[in-house]
């Protein structure tokens, strides 16, 4: 299955999406539409533009598709939406009503499938919210590349792209994964597009920003929960005067987010701790038990060498999905600062070097 092939089959899945949102829309406002075509603009941040007439009045908009809504997405919109030419607009499946009032108060417009919208293009105001999809039996599930420890993998290549070009074993033992797992990961990389063989020059990472969105998005659901060694509480702010020992762990979260920015009063001590240190790392810092503490300790799941754990917080993008994961207002503005000072740069590059 060829990469151009894959492209040609989300741009189809996009355009099925968007036009039954505009449909669902049409039975809310009488309205005519054409869209251009995707592929046209496949290397702008958004799949399409819609022209749209409704009272009378006409309406373009940059639209984005996504299948399904995640806060982390929220996040990229909201740092997306005011590069575009035209105002953006996010067509998805469905918006449950407490996503349409946080997307409405983020000024974000959308439409779904199941017929819920915001669009606010004075003098045209639409806000509908409450009506529940129909089940879709067909709904493909999320593929195993983001479902499981796969994660661990595609998070060491975001971090290090070289190192797609190491032996599986290293790969296995790097991530603590089994060698299966990292030939299957492997395989699914290739078939989606997001690994090339180049015959002699080896592999590479392509679409390390899509890559960095499935995994962003994934994350939070699917390994991070898997991760937990426990929940603490301590005294104080007593996270500010100590020093890690960052061979045992590292700040992650929303302190971690502090000491990059300066600009975040946390709220949740997030710390990546090597397991089998965890005795060590809570009687240290006196920490206590308790499942409603404050303090969460989670798994180190990358090696403390190869240049990934030299730091005493955590890598740029594991700080800001966790970030993006809160979700509220104030740690999704940090989370932007951080993307703009220390992940989006690395977009921009051939080769990402952490």
């Amino acid at each position: 299955m060829n990469k151009e092939f894959i492209e040609h089959k989300l741009a189809e899945d996009k355009t099925i999406i968007l036009r039954q949102a505009m449909e669902a829309l049409n039975t809310i406002a009488p309205l005519e539409y054409a869209i251009e075509p995707i592929e046209v603009l496949q290397n702008q941040t958004f799949d399409c533009i819609v022209r749209v007439k409704v009272f009378g009045k006409e309406f373009v908009g940059c639209v984005e598709v996504k299948k399904h809504l995640t806060k982390t997405g929220e996040l990229q919109f909201l740092m997306n939406m005011d590069k575009m030419p035209h105002p953006f607009l996010l067509a998805t499946r469905y918006i449950p009503p407490e996503a349409a009032v946080r997307l409405r108060d983020a000024s974000i417009q959308f439409i779904d499938t199941a017929g819920n919208a915001f669009i606010n293009q004075p003098p045209l105001l639409i806000f509908v919210k409450g009506n529940k999809p129909e089940k879709d039996e067909n709904e493909p599930p999320t593929a195993r590349l983001f479902k499981g420890v796969g994660l661990k993998i595609v998070y060491l290549f975001l971090c290090q792209p070289e190192l797609v070009n190491r032996p599986y074993r290293d790969i296995a033992e790097m991530t603590n994964v089994a060698l299966g797992t990292v030939k299957s990961t492997m395989t699914e990389l290739i078939q989606k597009g997001f690994i090339v063989e180049m015959g002699k020059k080896g592999k590479k990472l392509l679409d390390k920003k899509k890559l960095f969105e499935r995994w962003i998005a994934a994350y939070p659901d699917h390994l991070k929960p898997k991760l937990l060694l426990g929940r603490f509480r301590g005294d104080g702010e007593w996270w500010k005067d100590i020093q890690l020992d960052q061979t045992l762990a590292q700040w992650g979260g929303e302190v971690a987010a502090a000491k990059l920015t300066g600009y975040l009063k946390p709220g949740t001590v997030t710390l990546y701790a090597d397991k089998n240190h965890l005795g060590e790392l809570v009687i240290a810092n006196r920490l206590k038990k308790d499942p409603q503490g404050n303090i969460e300790i989670f798994e180190r799941f990358w090696p403390v060498d190869n240049g990934l754990g030299a730091d005493e917080t955590v890598h740029p993008i594991l700080i800001y999905a966790d970030l993006a994961a809160i979700g509220d207002q104030r740690t999704m503005e940090t989370a932007r600062i951080i993307y703009e000072q220390h992940i989006d740069r690395y977009f921009r590059q051939d080769c990402w070097s952490c």
